[in-house]
């Protein structure tokens, strides 16, 4: 096993300059054993276990195990990847354009990204109400328009009423018959704002809605790539 002195001597080679052009970026090399070097990198959003082959030819992107399957790089990766990028993707979320949904003081904060018309976000929605009624948990809809022709204008809708809580209220309890009714037109400025909704759902490395974002008992940044099952809502959310 290299040494990190050794690891920091070794220049990277070419093979990993060239996958930085495609959007991957390299944040520094682990150590592990076996012959191979590894290293810490992330795209977009997504952390990323990169080794290197002896000829410094080919790259190996996945899960180095031993005898007893335990992962070789898991607590380098979270700590060089993880637990910065999640920091950071809080920060991002408390900036975005959400819509609050539930008790400003509740002590549990999720961020859900929903678009208007995805049964799912509906379905999480309901879901959610034993929580949100009792004031155990607030949800923040980052509010995004991508599955349908009028989602953003819906979404605008919802964002541009008087009231986006009870628009928002509105599109999920009419969600069966259509929910809310789409605005005549979008404005630019409300289109930049779902467009950054919508770069920010990609960069934390979500494919669709809902995608979760909350914090753990310990305040560590967690999530569930889209809707949870009925035991994993106590984890979210907590006892209802």
């Amino acid at each position: 096993m290299a040494t990190g002195a050794e690891a920091e001597d070794k220049p990277y080679p070419e093979i990993l300059k060239t996958i930085e052009q495609q959007g991957i970026r390299i944040l520094g090399e682990m150590q592990v054993p076996g012959g191979l070097r590894a290293f810490a990198a992330k795209a977009g959003a997504q952390p990323l276990a990169i080794y290197l082959t002896p000829d410094n030819q080919h790259l190996l992107v996945g899960t180095l195990v031993d005898a007893y399957g335990q992962d070789m790089a898991e607590d380098q990766l979270k700590k060089m990847v993880e637990q910065p990028l999640s920091e950071a993707s809080w920060t991002k979320l408390e900036a975005a354009t959400w819509v609050r949904d539930g008790n400003p003081n509740a002590p549990r904060v999720i961020y859900t990204f929903t678009d208007p018309n995805r049964p799912y976000c509906n379905r999480f929605w309901l879901a959610a109400r034993p929580w949100i009624e009792s004031g155990k948990a607030q949800l923040r809809h980052v509010m995004v328009g991508v599955i349908r022709q009028d989602s953003p204008a819906k979404a605008a809708a919802i964002l541009q009423s008087k009231s986006p809580k009870d628009a928002l209220m509105e599109n999920e309890r009419k969600h069966a018959d259509g929910g809310i009714a789409p605005r005549a037109s979008v404005d630019d400025h409300m289109t930049r704002q779902l467009e950054r909704n919508a770069a920010l759902m990609t960069e934390l490395g979500f494919g669709g809605t809902p995608p979760i974002v909350f914090k753990g008992a310990d305040g560590t940044v967690d999530t569930f790539p889209g809707l949870p099952s009925d035991a994993q809502m106590e984890v979210l959310l907590g006892p209802k």
